[in-house]
């Protein structure tokens, strides 16, 4: 397998150390790189991309700088929306190689063909940005769905997508900045889902990144 190493991506931030506090792999050590940019315009995102991000930070690196400070075992790619760079596939395959399991965090509204053994993990924001809907596909391909609850509606929008039991982890996320009313909404969901899981945000509530 031939490495594009120079291959060059915009960086919005990359911290090292910290644990996954989201889904799946909530509680592990992982790395997080994530990449600048996403036109999806979620109101409530907690990178800023709100309103496009036209002030966040911004530095264009090359893949071999990035995987020169890597330090944990496991590799999570986020944004902003990391499926809108064409260069994705190079960093995935990079840090496959590099000896690390990896997760790529999407709202699915965008497609690229990557490893299997990269895990997906589908954040589905149709429901308010009804421009970016989620690629056929990506309803497949996904490892876990995470959703993120904010008004109790967001089951009924997604029912026909959401797969069936056991096939993969369906995750209920609080929406953090109302969460003394979105975290008992989501517990009165579970009652209801009990196939469903809950997710709660455990970085912010132990303070690292």
């Amino acid at each position: 397998m031939i490495l594009n190493l120079e291959a060059m991506l915009p960086i919005h931030e990359t911290f090292q150390n910290t644990v996954q506090g989201e889904g799946y792999w909530t509680g592990t050590p992982v790395d997080f790189i994530r990449l600048s940019g996403c036109p999806v315009g979620c109101h409530y995102c907690d990178t800023g991309y709100g309103d496009g991000g036209q002030h966040l930070p911004r530095t264009i690196r090359s893949i071999a700088e990035l995987l020169a400070e890597l330090q944990s075992p496991r590799v999570v790619i986020s944004g902003g929306e990391p499926l809108i760079h064409h260069q994705l596939p190079d960093l995935v395959k990079a840090i496959h190689a590099n000896g690390r399991t990896l997760s790529i965090e999407t709202s699915g509204g965008f497609w690229q063909d990557l490893p299997a053994q990269t895990w997906i993990t589908l954040s589905p924001k149709e429901h308010i940005s009804p421009g970016y809907p989620v690629v056929p596909q990506m309803w497949q391909r996904a490892n876990e769905i995470k959703l993120v609850i904010e008004t109790g509606t967001e089951l009924e929008f997604y029912k026909a997508h959401l797969p069936v039991p056991n096939r993969i982890p369906v995750f209920l996320q609080p929406e953090w900045d109302h969460r003394d009313r979105t975290i008992p909404l989501t517990l009165d969901l579970l009652k209801n889902f009990p196939q469903y899981r809950l997710s709660l945000q455990i970085h912010k509530y132990l303070g690292v990144p």
